[in-house]
C-alpha cells in the first residue's frame, strides 16, 4: 500500500512538473514571437511610378557594388565601393565622415552621415549596413542589398528635420575573418560610441534583404521555430535578442503600417543560431538596443556566401517594398 501510494504521488508530481514546464515554455515562446500589428497578406498592388524608380535605383546601386568581391583580399574593389558610397552620399547633399582604423598595415573606413536632431539631438538612432563581402563572392545580397537600402534611406531623408539625431553608417569588415573581432568595423564604431557615452536609442542593422520567394519549403529555421513561422521565404524578418525586444516590436509595428510585404518578428536568446549574425552584435556588446532586418540569409538564400550571389538573383520588387517600409521606420523612430 505504501509503495502504491508513493507511486501515485510520484506520478502526480511528475504531471504537475510537466504542466508547469509546458506553461513556462508556452509563455516564453509567446514572449519571443508575439509582435504588434498584422503582417501584410494577399496580393500586393503593383509598384507605382515612384516605387518603380526606387527599384531601378536599388538595382543600379547593387550592380555597381557587386561587380566583384570587396574585402581584404580585394582591396581595390573595397576601396572602389567606399568611394562609390562617398560620392553617392555627397551627391545627395551630405557630409560623409570617415572613421579610419588600421589592421596591421591596411586602413579601413566606416562611413558616417549625421542628420542632427532638432529637439532631442543627444538621442541617436543608428542605421547601418556593411559594405564588404566575403572573398570570392560579389555579395549582391550579402550585403550590397543592405547598402543599397541605406543609400535609398539617405536619399529619402534628405532635407527633412527630425527630433532625434540619425546616423547612417556603412561599416567595413563585417565578414570573416573579422566578424566578432576587434577589427570588425561596427565594433570599432560601437566602442567609440560607448567611450563617448552617446545615448543610442536604437541600432538597426540592414543585412541581406534582397531574396524573396513564394516556393513552398523555401524557408528554414533553427529548431523549434519552424513550428511557428511560414515555410515560404516571402517575408522580411525583424530579429533581436531579449534585451532589444521593445526595439524589435516598435520597428515591426511601424513597418507593418506602411509595407506591402509580409513581415515576421522574433526576440529571443542570443545563442539561437543567426540571431547575432550581423553588425547589431557589436552594439549589443555595450548593452545598446540593437536588431537586424534580414531575409534570413542562410536560412533561405541558396546562394549565400557563394560566387553565385550576383545582382540577377535579387528580387527587386520585394527589396523595393522592404525599403519603402524601412524608410518610414527610420522617419518615425527619429520623429517620436
Amino acid at each position: 500500500m505504501k509503495m502504491r501510494s508513493f507511486l501515485k504521488r510520484l506520478i502526480f508530481d511528475i504531471i504537475i512538473t510537466l504542466l508547469i514546464l509546458a506553461i513556462i515554455v508556452s509563455i516564453s515562446l509567446y514572449y519571443m514571437i508575439s509582435m504588434p500589428n498584422t503582417s501584410f497578406k494577399g496580393t500586393a498592388p503593383p509598384l507605382d511610378a515612384a516605387a518603380t524608380t526606387l527599384s531601378q535605383q536599388l538595382k543600379s546601386h547593387i550592380t555597381e557594388l557587386a561587380a566583384s568581391p570587396r574585402n581584404i583580399e580585394n582591396e581595390a574593389q573595397l576601396t572602389a565601393a567606399k568611394n562609390y558610397l562617398i560620392n553617392t552620399l555627397t551627391n545627395y547633399g551630405y557630409q560623409v565622415d570617415e572613421q579610419t582604423y588600421t589592421v596591421e598595415t591596411d586602413d579601413f573606413s566606416n562611413l558616417v552621415v549625421t542628420i542632427t536632431g532638432q529637439t532631442k539631438p543627444d538621442e541617436i538612432l543608428i542605421v547601418g549596413a556593411h559594405y564588404d563581402s566575403i572573398p570570392d563572392s560579389p555579395g549582391a545580397n550579402d550585403n550590397a542589398s543592405g547598402v543599397a537600402a541605406l543609400l535609398a534611406i539617405a536619399d529619402f531623408l534628405q532635407g527633412q528635420s527630425f527630433a532625434r539625431t540619425v546616423k547612417l553608417v556603412a561599416f567595413a569588415n563585417e565578414e570573416l575573418p573579422y566578424f566578432g573581432t576587434q577589427q570588425m568595423g561596427s565594433l570599432v564604431y560601437a566602442t567609440q560610441v560607448a567611450e563617448q557615452q552617446q545615448d543610442i536609442i536604437g541600432m538597426i542593422s540592414i543585412e541581406t534583404i534582397g531574396y524573396y520567394t513564394e516556393a513552398p519549403q523555401s524557408q528554414h529555421y533553427p529548431w523549434p521555430f519552424e513550428r511557428f513561422y511560414p515555410d515560404q521565404g516571402n517575408f522580411i524578418a525583424f530579429i533581436g535578442n531579449f534585451s532589444s525586444r521593445q526595439l524589435v516590436k516598435n520597428t515591426i509595428d511601424i513597418f507593418r503600417q506602411h509595407a506591402t510585404l509580409p513581415s515576421e518578428g522574433l526576440a529571443t536568446l542570443a545563442a539561437v543560431p543567426g540571431v547575432e549574425f550581423s553588425d547589431h552584435w557589436s552594439f549589443g556588446q555595450y548593452n545598446y538596443p540593437a536588431m537586424m532586418v534580414t531575409d534570413t540569409a542562410p536560412f533561405r538564400y541558396p546562394y549565400y556566401h557563394t560566387a553565385e550571389d550576383t545582382p540577377d538573383k535579387i528580387n527587386y520588387d520585394g527589396l523595393t517594398r522592404t525599403v519603402i517600409g524601412l524608410r518610414e521606420v527610420v522617419k518615425t523612430l527619429a520623429t517620436e
